[in-house]
């Protein structure tokens, strides 16, 4: 029996596997993005992330310890493990997995277990974290992840924060690429609409928005797009093969207050780049992960 949520969650945040800490840093930093200071995680991988003034981030993933990380996979870390898998199937960089805000992980495991969807055990750990100011702060999480065995290259986890972190972090939200927050998460398989039910389950909504190429499922801060191979290529310029019949994270479209501004900040740190549709396009470079697309806020 499902104890569904009263509201679809919120996206929280994406994780973007990348070659090391030190690129993505680099890489971002070109992009225009701010970078908080690197995290080191209890079970062998760390992070840099970019947090965004409406509560989302990215999390750039890179393994600090090869050895923590295959012991706390061989462990069960459902999380380490889904890491280690992807590299080995998809290279260092990517868009490996989508997670929603919660606020109860225990309740979303349950589900998750009932339906089919659970790709392992729940995940409890905390870590230090510095705050923008210097001062030391304890962050704990608890994860409960969602696993479709036709998709082995992209999981959905929920986040529940234990004790959550200082509201304000405005001095590492504001990019100099105008970046205000995601609007839209894509992902691509030939068959795009056969992993809707997946996606709404991990984002606790059921309407599924059919599109000309798939569907759209709106989680309660952005949207998460399935798409084919052919919206891809259409809309970001994309191409990817069709004989993979996994679902594979692909993009990330960003909202920007002011696209000329984006734009010269791009075009100043030497970053190439398209624009089609009122959009800026910049494909995947080491340390970027995946497609980063930049749109104005309507």
């Amino acid at each position: 029996m499902n104890e569904h949520s009263a509201k679809p969650r919120p996206l929280d945040h994406v994780v973007l596997p990348v070659v090391n800490i030190d690129l993505a840093r680099e890489r971002l930093g070109k992009l225009g993005f701010t970078v908080a200071a690197d995290a080191r995680h209890p079970f062998g991988t760390e992070n840099a992330c970019v947090f965004f003034a409406d509560k989302t981030y990215l999390e750039p993933l890179g393994i600090a310890s090869v050895g923590e990380s295959e012991e706390s996979a061989r462990q069960g870390n459902v999380f380490t493990a889904r890491n280690r898998a992807f590299r080995f199937r998809c290279g260092e960089e990517g868009l490996s997995a989508v997670a929603f805000g919660s606020e109860d992980a225990d309740i979303d495991h349950r589900n998750f277990v009932g339906d089919g969807a659970s790709a392992g055990e729940m995940l409890a750990f905390s870590r230090p974290m510095t705050m923008p100011d210097g001062s030391e702060s304890i962050a704990g999480f608890r994860l409960a992840f969602a696993g479709d065995l036709r998709a082995p290259d992209l999981f959905l986890f929920t986040v529940e924060r234990v004790n959550p972190l200082p509201a304000d972090r405005s001095a590492l939200e504001a990019h100099a690429n105008g970046v205000t927050g995601i609007a839209e998460v894509v992902l691509c398989a030939p068959d795009a609409a056969a992993f809707a039910a997946f996606v709404s389950l991990a984002s606790a909504q059921s309407a599924v928005e059919k599109t000309g190429f798939g569907v759209k499922i709106a989680a309660s801060n952005v949207k998460i797009s399935l798409m084919t191979p052919e919206g891809l290529e259409a809309y970001f310029e994309v191409a990817v093969p069709s004989a993979d019949r996994g679902l594979r994270g692909r993009a990330i479209l960003f909202a920007v207050a002011d696209l000329a501004v984006t734009e010269a900040h791009l075009a100043a740190n030497g970053v190439t780049y398209t624009r089609k549709n009122n959009r800026i396009l910049v494909k995947p470079a080491p340390g970027q992960g995946t497609l980063f697309a930049f749109e104005e806020t309507r």
